[in-house]
């Protein structure tokens, strides 16, 4: 008997790492002294605060802290972070290039990565990508969308023993048997930003992530305007009456930054 051999691929078709910095003062000083113009430009990296019409292929981007959320995962590296500098690459080598410039100028003590990868999606049919992702906010300019929200996270045992069929429930809504709507889930809970928050989700290549790390990094980015819509979504996840998956989620803490233009700028 004949079969078809045509199992979807998993491979991550994107890197990315978020490069999380204390700025004391020896620490600033050494960061300063590193032209990182100069260095962004060998790896090829254009900066998303201008990003054109969407994320730059080969990436680089400024954050500077406005606050901190801390959760039931403890990680002082991303809560008592001052600035981020995030690189993504459709290869690894620049996004490990430009970690290893900033290692080689400040002690450990003052640098958490959180890395991760872009993978095609695992759950996302035509009818979903259609309501989630057909109309989404592509990157837009700092000056226009100067918020970034980055908010990690990873799922707990109980979790990732339930099988796929059964995770993928968690994330429409449920009805009983009466065609009456029990909870929302997280699709119909995050809608209220389909319209006006920027995305995007770093996974790790194995699942679930080694301990230290987080099994999804997510990153937003939005208006001063639409702050209301973000910490909205976020209360609604957290609300379990509305959207059940998140007693499987364990959070590391939101960070609040501003989008800045320039290295410079960001150490200042």
């Amino acid at each position: 008997m004949h079969h078809a051999r045509d199992v979807q691929s998993t491979a991550a078709v994107r890197f990315g790492s978020y490069l999380c910095l204390k700025l004391t003062g020896d620490v600033a000083r050494a960061l300063a002294a590193l032209d990182m113009q100069a260095l962004a430009g060998s790896l090829g990296l254009h900066n998303e605060f201008e990003p054109g019409a969407d994320h730059p292929r080969h990436a680089i981007a400024f954050l500077r802290r406005v606050s901190a959320r801390p959760a039931q995962k403890a990680d002082a590296g991303l809560e008592h972070a001052d600035a981020i500098v995030h690189v993504a690459s459709d290869t690894l080598a620049p996004v490990s290039e430009l970690q290893r410039a900033i290692e080689r100028v400040v002690e450990p003590r003052a640098l958490r990565v959180l890395s991760g990868v872009v993978r095609p999606p695992s759950y996302t049919g035509t009818a979903m990508h259609n309501y989630a992702y057909a109309q989404r906010v592509l990157q837009q300019s700092g000056r226009s969308m100067p918020n970034a929200f980055l908010m990690p996270l990873s799922k707990t045992a109980a979790w990732w023993s339930k099988s796929w069929m059964e995770r993928h429930t968690y994330v429409l809504p449920r009805y009983d048997l009466e065609g009456r709507r029990q909870h929302e889930g997280h699709a119909l809970v995050c809608e209220p930003g389909i319209a006006c928050l920027m995305r995007r989700t770093y996974k790790q290549v194995d699942e679930p992530a080694a301990p230290g790390t987080y099994d999804f990094i997510n990153y937003f980015e939005c208006a001063d305007a639409h702050l209301p819509v973000f910490h909205g979504i976020c209360a609604g996840l957290r609300d379990v009456s509305r959207n059940p998956e998140w007693r499987f989620v364990l959070e590391g803490p939101t960070w609040h930054g501003r989008r800045v233009a320039s290295w410079p700028e960001l150490l200042d």
